[in-house]
């Protein structure tokens, strides 16, 4: 799903959002007009493989087995092919594209945007996958993470793991927690809007 700037102007640059477990682009979509980044293209992948417990839900990898993430290397060489092939159908180079993600895909976000020369990352109330980042990576872009101290789904625990990981490997990363559970609030996208903004311009 594609929302292109409200502006006739070319994109400044490009948001690629990635939607939670069970979620969909069209939860996502419903976000968009609090942003208010109006210079901005949007694209909401949907992830492809079907929710277990609903029929419009769709998944990243299949969370039912805890630390099994069954079909995630599929997923993350889809999302790597898709992300590369959007300067030649958008214009704008990864360079200008910032891709964020809520929950299962914060965690996405996290790991195929650290293999990937993007301006920037924005994970909100997501973790880290086993092994997503190592010891020797380099060129991380600059990321914001953002998580509910109260969050029951992903523990802010998670958050700070992925903080203190990425800041190992001499990462730039904003940290933002707030009062509120698994969800994504005002302040969260007013935090997503500064990052845009301050990386991208």
């Amino acid at each position: 799903m594609t929302v292109p700037p409200e502006t006739s102007q070319p994109p400044a640059g490009l948001i690629v959002t990635l939607h939670g477990w069970g979620a969909n682009a069209e939860d996502v979509a419903s976000l968009l007009p609090l942003l208010n980044l109006p210079d901005y293209q949007f694209i909401l992948p949907n992830a492809p493989y079907p929710y277990p417990y609903s029929p419009i839900g769709r998944a990243w990898y299949d969370l039912r087995v805890e630390n099994m993430y069954e079909g995630l290397p599929e997923s993350r060489q889809l999302l790597i092919d898709f992300l590369q092939s959007l300067e030649s159908s958008t214009g704008v180079p990864l360079s200008r594209t910032i891709l964020s993600g809520f929950s299962q895909g914060g965690a996405m976000t996290l790991d195929v945007g650290s293999k990937l020369p993007l301006a920037g990352l924005a994970v909100m109330s997501g973790y880290l996958h086993p092994d997503a980042v190592t010891a020797d990576q380099k060129g991380i872009p600059p990321t914001v993470i953002s998580h509910g101290r109260y969050d029951e789904v992903v523990p802010l625990q998670a958050a700070l793991k992925a903080r203190e990981a990425l800041k190992s490997l001499k990462v730039a990363v904003e940290y933002h927690e707030f009062d509120m559970g698994h969800e994504i609030n005002p302040e969260t996208l007013d935090v997503l809007r500064n990052f845009v903004v301050n990386v991208i311009g």
